[in-house]
């Protein structure tokens, strides 16, 4: 369906809010759900069905549907991705699904970075931190991946402050200007260095996700492994380039 085509059908559906037309919006905008949830699987998709972060978001879409404002400045794929992310995250967190044994790792990670950085001085590595867990540094990154499902649900908190959060959060986005080009460009030059830091499966995963942009479940075809174990390699990977990285590594996470 084209822009025209769309516009139409949300003119319909707003003059006469008839189910037909609101059935219609529905099956066209399906697809924005299985790329949000394709997104946060890579984060959740080690511990969580992708077929049931879909589920969750349909809920997210309708909710986007019956209560999107057409008269607003605001693209309706964006306000629905914030509502469709937000009803997965919450559905989550509704569950508190997280093993108590990811809880009492997370204690333990934050304890040792308290105390290496307060004898050291400086900010923890992460060789330092295993040492003081004593752990090797791949069990460490294990942990880390662990990690990254609290760590995800905790970036939409957000959207628990109210109904009308997101759509302020949506007015706020802009045209993407020529300094955030120049950023992007840094971005590419920056984990093309990192890459250096990873395996070759690590450093596949990054390649095909954010430069092919390829789903969790393409990955997992190409690598010919689980959709989980595209998860995991997914965060170790990120986890390896997070100093490298540095302030662009919020560039990536954004985006899921």
């Amino acid at each position: 369906m084209d822009e025209e085509a769309r516009k139409k059908l949300w003119d319909e559906y707003s003059r006469t809010g008839s189910p037909d037309s609101r059935e219609k919006i529905i099956v066209e905008y399906a697809p924005l759900v299985k790329v949000v949830a394709g997104r946060l699987s890579m984060y959740l998709g080690y511990n969580v069905e992708y077929d049931d972060l879909v589920g969750y978001g349909v809920f997210g879409l309708i909710d986007a549907i019956d209560k999107f404002d057409i008269s607003k400045d605001v693209k309706f794929e964006t306000y629905a991705s914030l509502r469709i992310r937000g009803a997965i995250l919450d559905q989550i967190r509704k569950m508190d699904w997280i093993p108590r044994t990811i809880r009492q790792r997370q204690k333990k990670i934050d304890l040792a970075i308290k105390e290496v950085e307060a004898k050291s001085g400086k900010s923890a590595s992460s060789a330092q931190i295993a040492g003081h867990l004593g752990i090797s540094e791949n069990e460490y990154a294990d942990w880390q991946a662990q990690m990254a499902v609290t760590n995800v649900v905790s970036l939409n908190e957000f959207i628990e402050q109210g109904t009308e959060a997101p759509v302020k959060e949506v007015s706020q986005v802009k045209v993407l200007g020529p300094e955030d080009s120049v950023e992007k460009d840094e971005l590419k030059k920056t984990l093309a260095d990192s890459l250096e830091l990873l395996t070759e499966k690590e450093r596949k995963v990054i390649l095909l996700y954010y430069y092919e942009e390829l789903t969790l479940k393409e990955i997992s075809n190409v690598l010919e492994v689980s959709e989980s174990r595209v998860s995991q390699l997914h965060v170790r990977a990120l986890q390896k380039m997070k100093q490298k990285l540095g302030k662009y590594l919020g560039l990536l996470t954004d985006q899921v």
